[in-house]
């Protein structure tokens, strides 16, 4: 056999990722967030781009000349998404307008080229305009009407209530300056976060001094600030209160014990009896480990649903996009036509059509990726109805598979769409990846049960034990099974320890201590 080059020709077919394609392809697993910071970027890089909210220019109004052979009265239509058109009939340039408007009113009171007087203040503003200006308005040139609840004082942070109380119990300059730092030091918590000795090395001053100092800030209220671990946190607050005696520290020394509810080991270290025991481990509970969080009035931001769901009339149900989370973006094919008869070299006219192109496809992708989510969360509903209507013990398991193979999608393309995505239900606000769940088999070969579904009623049986009749997990397996679920005992186990729920032992033990 002889090794010779040759040349053939072959004809085969592939897919060639462009990078509009892989573009196209982020934008699907892109969150509202993302998917907005990206149109932003877009919008200041492409001239061609339109928010839909802006208003574009508008050809044919007075006081501009429309382009030779444009028809004034002819009307452009620009698609939004595929959804929805904008009638353009008039044509502007808005700045220009309120530049001019600027210059006449600016002529208006300033002009004294003939010669004349001087004019007063206020001439040629016109009685009305002066009064607005001057009249009612404390001389304010803002143009919003005065407020009385601007005057009003807004919610003390914990840093201005940290500040009030180190200046009015600190009359040393160099210790306010300590606590200062200190009080920065603190994060969202309550706990101090930075080093100490760092701190003393950049402001010069012995370490003993800035632990003094934060000794002092340690009494400031609320107690329980200014700790540096839980145990420090938890003795401040005993000691705020006058609880902490000997017993009491410690139970703070073995916390470790009190995690994993060692009754005994506790009773030996403390040196008292369960009933005493039992009070001390109340008064732990009713403790604060992060006294700083009881400061922040910030509301906590809800998740923004991407899909709303909600009942239809006579039932079924009605399906669509949050449009508060769809950037909607226009193409400007007036200013394209405008720009493109003005361009003169290649290089701008190579510019302006890949600007043109690249709006759209952006307008096209969104209107893609819209329907594409639309499309999916259609069909997730519909094969998850019943969850909808009877609640999470009649959850199916689904894969996505089953998706892709209903709409005609690849289960990629269904992955992208359902991840950082949710849905808002009737049943509350869920991540639509929630409804994908593994089966487990029906032990008497009926249909599989969901495993989502499964953790629910593990849950359930669970909760609803008594003292006396603390559930194993083969006690657990052995009543599943006898509702025709098939399910091994490692999985219960591995189930209820996701859900932070210990075992028989440790149960029976708390219930037994009252903890």
């Amino acid at each position: 056999m002889v090794l010779t080059p040759r040349l053939d020709l072959r004809q085969a077919q592939t897919l060639v990722m462009t990078p509009q394609l892989q573009q196209a392809i982020k934008l699907l697993q892109y969150n509202n967030i993302e998917l907005t910071e990206y149109v932003e970027q877009e919008l200041e890089r492409n001239p061609l781009l339109l928010r839909e909210e802006e208003e574009p220019p508008i050809p044919g109004e007075a006081g501009t000349s429309p382009d030779p052979g444009e028809s004034v009265d002819g009307s452009e239509r620009i698609q939004r998404d595929g959804l929805e058109t904008l009638d353009l009939s008039r044509d502007a340039d808005i700045g220009e307008r309120q530049e001019a408007a600027l210059d006449i009113d600016i002529d208006n009171m300033w002009n004294n080229s003939e010669g004349g007087p001087e004019p007063a203040m206020g001439a040629g503003l016109g009685s009305q305009a002066f009064a607005e200006w001057g009249g009612g308005r404390g001389g304010s040139f803002d143009d919003s009407e005065f407020n009385f609840e601007q005057t009003l004082s807004g919610e003390e942070n914990l840093r201005d209530h940290l500040i009030g109380q180190l200046n009015m119990g600190t009359p040393d300059p160099a210790e306010r300056l300590i606590g200062m730092h200190l009080i920065d030091m603190l994060d969202e918590a309550g706990y101090v976060s930075g080093d100490l000795e760092a701190l003393a090395e950049m402001l010069g001053c012995p370490l003993a001094q800035v632990e003094k100092m934060l000794a002092r800030l340690q009494q400031f209220d609320p107690a329980g600030l200014f700790a540096r671990s839980l145990k420090e946190c938890l003795a401040l607050q005993l000691r705020d209160r006058n609880r902490l005696d000997p017993a009491m520290a410690a139970l703070l020394d073995n916390l470790e014990l009190l995690a994993r509810r060692d009754m005994a080991g506790l009773l030996k270290r403390c040196g008292v009896d369960a009933e005493d025991l039992s009070e001390m481990v109340a008064e732990i509970r009713a403790l604060d480990p992060k006294p700083a969080l009881a400061w922040d009035h910030s509301l906590p931001q809800p998740v923004t649903p991407d899909v709303l769901m909600r009942a239809k009339q006579g039932g079924g149900w009605i399906i669509e996009l949050n449009s508060d989370t769809l950037p909607r973006v226009l193409v400007n094919n007036h200013y394209y036509s405008q720009v493109t008869k003005a361009a003169r070299s290649r290089d701008d006219k190579s510019y302006i059509n890949e600007c043109f192109q690249t709006a759209n496809w952006l307008a096209r992708s969104l209107h893609q990726r819209a329907t594409t989510i639309l499309k999916v969360a259609t069909e997730l509903v519909r094969q998850q109805e019943m969850f909808f209507l009877k609640g999470v013990q009649h959850l199916r398991p689904l894969v996505l598979r089953d998706i892709a193979d209903a709409i005609g999608m690849h289960e990629s393309t269904v992955s992208r769409v359902t991840s950082n995505k949710y849905i808002s239900t009737p049943r509350g606000i869920y991540e639509m990846k929630y409804f994908f769940t593994t089966a487990i088999a029906h032990s008497g070969g009926g249909e599989a049960h969901s495993a989502e579904a499964v953790r629910h009623r593990i849950k359930a049986l669970i909760d609803a034990e008594a003292a006396g009749e603390i559930l194993s997990d083969d006690r657990i397996v052995t009543i599943l099974k006898e509702e025709g679920i098939d399910i091994a005992r490692r999985t219960v186990a591995k189930y209820r320890e996701g859900m932070g729920i210990g075992s028989s032992t440790q149960r029976r033990r708390e219930k037994a201590s009252g903890i």
